[in-house]
């Protein structure tokens, strides 16, 4: 565990903020090495939380930002973190890509479909005209086949990207960058949703409702069919864990970080 990882439900996030975690992704970026990055909210982290062999992938990230004020609440309440904001993961990904497109850094987008993908590229060449899009590849919503992730990764490098943007949604995006991040000399970031974001499929909440951690609230109005369960359910199991580990009740023992190969993963 780095100086800066802190046991949140047995999940390791990184007390960190957007200037650090922007930092260290095209710091990476410029010394041709791998590094996995994700954001996690409260979904993120139970993901863990109810899965041993995934809670150890996350463990195993080089840096694992608190997207979600609960998960920045739990960071503070735990271990007295003192962070004044969250790293949201649309907004992380805005600060990135400004560094990007000011370095000349070449990015590539990995992930959610043709039609989004269509209008996130014209959003973001309008707000960062400098931005250089090496290649762009919608996800094909299956798993991958035998020595696929070898053939994604070559169309990457080949691209002559420095840095892959992947937007297949929790926890399938975490497994894809946990699987890839071999193959790759290069920064991953696992972004959520934020190319529903930026290609203006999905609206962000009133900036109080983010401030008072109510965005699962505006999500579970915008989705209420798909999202019901996550936040239904999953919100009061992480409050009801985050008690019991602030209480001692439950001891929240981190596994160590994964280092074998996935058995499958969805591309």
């Amino acid at each position: 565990m780095t100086a800066r990882k802190r046991n949140v439900l047995g999940v390791l996030v990184d007390a960190t903020d957007y200037a650090s975690a922007t930092e260290e992704v095209v710091r990476a970026a410029r010394e041709r090495r791998p590094l996995a990055l994700t954001a996690l909210a409260v979904h993120g982290v139970m993901t863990g939380v109810l899965d041993p062999a995934h809670n150890a992938r996350l463990n195993s990230f080089d840096v694992v930002t608190p997207d979600g004020q609960p998960v920045r609440w739990a960071l503070n309440l735990l271990h007295s973190a003192g962070l004044a904001d969250r790293v949201y993961g649309p907004e992380l990904t805005l600060r990135v890509l400004a560094r990007f497109a000011d370095e000349g850094l070449p990015v590539y987008l990995y992930g959610s479909t043709e039609e989004t993908l269509g209008r996130l590229i014209p959003a973001l060449e309008r707000m960062f005209p400098a931005l250089k899009i090496a290649g762009v590849e919608p996800s094909k919503f299956r798993a991958a086949q035998p020595g696929e992730d070898a053939e994604i990764a070559d169309r990457i490098r080949a691209s002559g990207a420095r840095l892959v943007l992947v937007g297949l949604g929790c926890p399938r995006q975490e497994i894809f960058t946990y699987a890839m991040r071999p193959l790759l000399d290069m920064p991953l970031m696992a972004v959520g949703a934020a190319f529903d974001y930026h290609a203006g499929l999905l609206r962000n909440p009133p900036p109080w409702m983010q401030r008072a951690g109510l965005e699962w609230f505006w999500r579970l109005g915008l989705e209420p069919k798909r999202l019901w369960k996550r936040y239904v359910i999953l919100n009061p199991a992480y409050l009801a864990r985050l008690g019991a580990q602030k209480t001692g009740l439950w001891k929240a023992r981190p596994p160590a970080p994964a280092t074998d190969r996935p058995s499958g993963f969805a591309v």
